[in-house]
């Protein structure tokens, strides 16, 4: 059951990015200005989605800025109503989709309502607090928002054990308000040599651009997801294109042991 006037309190403030509002601003700030996407592909007045990575922002936030910032260009013509943001569970397994039972969703710049209008009639989407509590895919998205929205109604669907049909019929009921949009936050390859993290994600990477829904956990920890969106865009018409990437050897990270990272934008250019 959800609650209304719960808020669900931030878990990795301070840890994943930080936890004071001015050096967060700061942060968000300086990461939105150093990026330049290359954008000639992508109309952001036809922008439906993005795919963006979750990790800490040291590591990942350079990479995820990319799709912000068109985000942002998407915003200063047509703002969404309310954004929906799809994740991987990393620390309570389920079955299906979950929103939070909180009627809000903190960080330290605000708090954003929780809008579940749309989906109570569907099946696989159920509420379930305790996958929510500690989840960083979905928190370290909020920010972002927030920071180029204010704080805009979301829909933080946490993703776990699901068929890609699952979760693209979950996707394409979102997308039928026109001013719902997109977030899919998913990481790329783990824990191998950066060269080596390199040729697997160039591989996950082409199977996105061909919107293959086929991409195995191994490959994207939101793989769920993932692959969800990437069937749902076939049906919609949502074509992608690759932002930004890069690995934590990019950033901040140990080359030997890096995790993979992407920006892609999914727009609406195909007629389904």
């Amino acid at each position: 059951m959800r609650t209304q006037d719960a808020i669900r309190p931030p878990a990795v403030a301070g840890f994943f990015y930080p936890a004071d509002p001015a050096e967060l601003t700061e942060t968000l700030d300086r990461l939105l200005a150093a990026s330049e996407p290359d954008e000639e592909d992508v109309d952001p007045d036809r922008l439906r989605t993005l795919i963006v990575p979750h990790a800490g922002y040291i590591y990942s936030g350079p990479t995820a800025a990319h799709g912000y910032r068109l985000l942002a260009r998407l915003a200063a013509h047509h703002p969404p109503r309310r954004v929906a943001v799809l994740g991987p569970t990393h620390r309570v397994a389920i079955r299906g989709l979950a929103l939070p039972a909180a009627g809000g969703y903190a960080t330290p710049l605000g708090v954003c309502p929780v809008d579940a209008s749309g989906l109570d009639d569907l099946p696989q989407v159920a509420v379930h607090a305790a996958t929510h509590a500690e989840e960083h895919s979905l928190e370290v998205q909020v920010p972002f928002l927030q920071r180029i929205l204010g704080d805009i109604p979301i829909t933080p669907l946490a993703v776990g054990l699901a068929e890609p049909d699952s979760v693209a019929q979950v996707i394409e009921t979102l997308a039928a308000d026109p001013d719902t949009f997109i977030v899919i936050s998913s990481d790329l390859s783990h824990y191998h040599a950066h060269a080596e993290a390199r040729r697997l994600d160039d591989h996950t990477i082409a199977r996105i651009l061909e919107r293959q829904d086929t991409v195995p956990a191994d490959r994207a920890c939101g793989a769920h997801p993932l692959n969800g969106m990437l069937q749902a865009s076939r049906r919609l018409g949502w074509a992608p294109h690759i932002l930004a990437r890069a690995t934590s050897a990019d950033t901040a990270g140990d080359p030997s042991r890096v995790v993979g990272y992407a920006s892609l934008a999914l727009d609406a250019e195909d007629t389904p």
